[in-house]
């Protein structure tokens, strides 16, 4: 869609610049807190404004009821609580209050992000039920976006910081009879799934061994259900209410499913499908901004910026499109499998580093980083498939999101940096943060028992209230009395130790 014609007047060059934030979720929050942060806003140089399509702030973790059709604004269903301990999820900023459950539950963690708010002054900044509807660059030289708002109303930004989130277009397997199945309302997505309902039958397959599989499989099998988990790869194997099965070849009629390995199971009343989301940009249909479609292999590494609906390609340090020529769009909260506030405050920072000194983002280099990462996965994968590499793009694994957050905030120093002006220091990742991420599934089992012995809340009791450092101390108690009797490793949980324990 074309936006019509906007009138700009010849500015003096000292008038402020002005930045866009797309959404008031996570990623919205720390680009406009990190923006307050740097010197270019405290001497009015900069003028920052985040548009939020719902009333509230909080995205995914705020949450909706689902709609009959239309993809629901957040999948948050009713028992979700974190599946990381929140000392490690928290912004490095700001930590969750004294006493909180180390595995809160969404409304917590929605509370926490208002909070965040509040503290940092972010509201004023805030236009809420405001949606951006559409963005163009401007082809008059100047290098700033133009943007249409829901309210009807244009404006002219010159940099844009795009924090959507990606977690509002289901993604589904094609698999054959699936799409009878879902017209015949005998299958659906996991956004729309809210807690165990009678109309789900007595038998009900889900497919997907992530997060939100793994829970749904859990609650549905507690509720006397019984569920027949799809895991690709995996062996069939029977764990009391739980069947657990490979991939899905075929969705017949009359509630019969084929899997990988030919076994057959008859009778499922009710499928619910738990893989994942596209990634989309709803707003950016210029193709000569985005193309939606798989990029071509490389080399050579293409000018155009590509959307796969899996990754967007190719990307500076996963967020600076490097086709630009000046750097004045940021893409936020791209990677997975990640602890993502603090790692989200740590983009913030390099995108108003980049966006204030933009010679410091050196093309040369960052284009041999994406050759080296996409050499890396082709290797690991055993693939040069331009698919399976897209898969894999975003996805960070072991220590790698804490390499990254440490060099995002090293690049981003402007106290090491002679001529640039921004924030000055840095912020490493401690090394407790680290080991705590990797014992995840181990702390959240054993959190999970406290709750159940109604000991939960008498463990956090004042927890916090002296500085973090409490919260430290009480998870490596956790931890070691996790580990002192079964001596298995602290090490986190992969999917199939998640199975282990359904």
């Amino acid at each position: 869609m074309e936006l019509p014609d906007v009138q700009i007047e010849n500015i003096a060059v000292s008038a402020p610049k002005r930045l866009c934030i797309i959404g008031a979720g996570p990623a919205g929050l720390a680009a406009l807190k990190v923006i307050l942060d740097t010197p270019q806003y405290k001497d009015e140089r900069w003028i920052p404004v985040a548009y939020e399509a719902r009333d509230q702030v909080g995205g995914v973790w705020l949450p909706a009821l689902p709609t009959a059709d239309d993809p629901p604004v957040t999948p948050l269903y009713d028992s979700l609580t974190t599946n990381l301990p929140h000392p490690v999820m928290a912004y490095t900023s700001f930590p969750f209050p004294p006493e909180t459950p180390v595995f809160p539950r969404a409304h917590v963690v929605e509370t926490y992000l208002e909070s965040y708010a509040k503290r940092f002054n972010l509201l004023p900044h805030i236009q809420l039920a405001t949606s951006v509807d559409a963005v163009e660059r401007l082809s008059d030289g100047q290098d700033q976006w133009k943007v249409k708002l829901s309210t009807g109303q244009i404006e002219v930004f010159d940099f844009l910081v795009v924090c959507n989130g990606h977690y509002r277009v289901p993604r589904y397997p094609d698999i054959l009879g699936l799409a009878s199945w879902r017209a015949s309302k005998k299958a659906m997505h996991s956004a729309w799934y809210r807690h165990p309902m009678q109309d789900y039958g007595n038998i009900v397959l889900v497919i997907g061994a992530g997060p939100s599989g793994l829970d749904i499989s859990s609650e549905m099998a507690e509720n006397g259900t019984t569920v027949i988990h799809s895991v690709r790869g995996s062996s069939s194997e029977d764990l009391g209410n739980i069947k657990r099965r490979g991939s899905v070849v075929e969705f017949k009629n009359n509630g019969a499913v084929l899997f990988e390995d030919g076994t057959i199971e008859q009778g499922i009343t009710f499928c619910i499908v738990a893989t994942g989301y596209e990634t989309a940009f709803p707003f950016l249909a210029d193709p000569s901004i985005i193309r939606n479609t798989l990029p071509p292999p490389i080399p050579p590494i293409p000018k155009s910026l590509y959307n796969s609906s899996f990754h967007l390609f190719p990307l500076a340090k996963h967020i600076f499109p490097l086709s630009y020529q000046h750097p004045t769009i940021a893409f936020l909260g791209l990677l997975i499998r990640v602890a993502p506030f603090p790692l989200l405050e740590a983009q913030a920072r390099a995108t108003v580093h980049v966006f204030a000194n933009p010679s410091t983002l050196d093309s040369t280099r960052e284009a041999v980083d994406i050759m080296a990462r996409y050499a890396s996965l082709s290797s690991v994968l055993g693939s040069e498939d331009p698919l399976e590499i897209a898969q894999s793009w975003h996805r960070f694994e072991d220590h790698e999101q804490f390499d990254y957050r440490d060099d995002l905030y090293e690049f981003a120093d402007a106290s090491t940096q002679e001529g640039t002006s921004g924030i000055k220091g840095r912020i490493v990742v401690p090394d407790w943060e680290k080991k705590m991420y990797d014992a995840k599934g181990v702390l959240r089992q054993f959190w999970v028992s406290l709750e159940q012995k109604g000991l939960a809340e008498e463990w956090v009791r004042g927890v916090g209230r002296n500085g973090l450092h409490e919260w430290v101390e009480l998870l490596e108690r956790m931890l070691r009395e996790a580990t002192k009797d079964s001596g298995e490793s602290a090490r986190g949980e992969t999917i199939e130790a998640d199975q282990s324990k359904l």
